[in-house]
């Protein structure tokens, strides 16, 4: 059954969201079971503290355990003092008042933390990208999930440029999924490109995802959240994919900004959330949309002083590339993760490539004003301005002169319309 409320007019008052959550936990058989939540890392903007206490408070009595855990994909691990920031509780804390309860990060570096849950074969995955990708790929999922007895997914949807939107059921994958799930789906994005993506409800990674997840048993109950900025404009419980549906229905009102023309400069302001420019790099995905054809994407970050803490030797093999630079150079390129070279197109964008003459044509330019030095910038391919001779407040106000100031970058979507 789907319960909760959301609008675009009105936040949720924390005696809401208790009452939501209430009413969707009340008719679980969980007595003496064994829960596990699965929630999103520091990158996502949610009230995670209010849902951890409401659900120890609501849940942790009943059950035999209450277990947390974070849905890093192939983010950096979080650090106790980050766990701590994201739940609003420190350890020593959370062990006293919740004995029968942990925070597990995700351990997508250990290749024993996977078991295969299931084989999507060629044919099928042929249907589902409608003929882009299609090739048989294993389903490998974090082996805890077969610890306990019930699934709660709870995190915010948001626009996102592979799988359309996120939350629901990528939460498992790439949220808590092992490597072949998350280079086919990461590449099948790439091949559609972020701009054919982004903001679109029903794509073929979805369609991938969705079908990935009903290879898991136990029953999975969904809390979507839908947020403006910080605050909480939604929630919606129910079953996964019917629950995430209407999530992502309030997602496209909340978070897409419609501009009437293009900008030929866009300063997009990362969000001090974001800690590498793997993460940052949604800067640059959710305003290529409004950005000219010939203009350019600053992403603006000088907090960054990293390409990525997980991946960046890969990205600097490779470097950043419009997608024909890879698929025209498959021979090259093929070994390589498909989540590495996914990034790769996204943080380039649109473009083509000429095998002949090897020259490359990106649609707009990609700057980065951050602290990553001017020349591994150059060697990834991105460009280099140094954000000390950037002032943002002198781009505020100047829409009509082609130029767009965007704060706290990487959550709300700019599209033209």
């Amino acid at each position: 059954m789907l319960i909760g409320q959301g609008t675009t007019t009105a936040m949720l008052s924390d005696g809401e969201v208790a009452v939501i959550i209430a009413q969707a936990l009340a008719p679980l058989a969980l007595d003496g079971k064994r829960v596990l939540v699965i929630i999103p890392d520091g990158t996502r903007t949610a009230p995670i503290p209010l849902i951890y206490r409401l659900l120890q408070e609501q849940l942790g009595p009943r059950v035999a355990r209450l277990d947390f855990l974070i849905a890093l994909g192939t983010h950096k691990l979080m650090s106790e003092a980050a766990i701590e920031r994201l739940v609003g509780l420190p350890a020593a804390e959370r062990a006293a008042r919740f004995p029968n309860s942990t925070l597990l990060n995700h351990r997508w570096d250990l290749p024993e933390s996977f078991v295969t849950i299931g084989t999507i074969p060629e044919a099928e995955t042929a249907t589902l990208t409608d003929g882009l990708l299609a090739a048989s790929v294993a389903v490998t999922l974090n082996r805890l999930i077969f610890d306990y007895d019930q699934l709660i997914i709870c995190g915010p949807v948001f626009p996102h440029e592979v799988a359309g939107f996120s939350g629901g059921a990528k939460y498992l994958f790439p949220g808590i999924a092992g490597p072949e799930i998350i280079n086919f789906t990461h590449w099948l994005g790439a091949l559609v490109t972020s701009m054919q993506t982004i903001g679109v409800k029903h794509t073929p990674v979805r369609r991938v995802i969705q079908r990935a997840a009903r290879f898991i048993e136990q029953p999975i109950l969904l809390l979507a959240m839908l947020l403006k900025g910080h605050d909480l404009y939604g929630l919606y419980a129910g079953p996964l994919e019917e629950t995430w549906e209407v999530a992502a229905d309030l997602s496209a009102q909340l978070n897409i900004v419609y501009k009437p023309q293009p900008f030929r400069q866009v300063l997009s302001m990362a969000s001090p959330i974001y800690e590498d420019l793997w993460t940052a790099a949604k800067a640059m995905y959710k305003t290529e949309p409004v950005v000219a054809d010939g203009g350019e994407v600053i992403i603006y970050a000088p907090h960054i002083s990293e390409v990525s803490y997980t991946h960046g030797a890969l990205i600097d093999q490779i470097g950043y590339h419009v997608r024909d630079y890879f698929t025209k150079q498959w021979d090259r390129f093929q070994q390589m993760p498909g989540g590495i070279l996914a990034h790769s197109t996204h943080v380039k964008g649109h473009g083509s490539y000429d095998a002949v003459t090897g020259v490359e044509s990106p649609r707009i330019t990609v700057t980065l004003a951050t602290s990553i030095p001017e020349e591994r910038c150059r060697q990834i391919n991105l460009g280099y301005i140094d954000y000390r001779t950037i002032n943002p407040e002198a781009w505020r106000g100047r829409e009509h002169e082609g130029l767009l100031l965007v704060e706290r970058a990487g959550e709300l979507l700019y599209r033209l319309g």
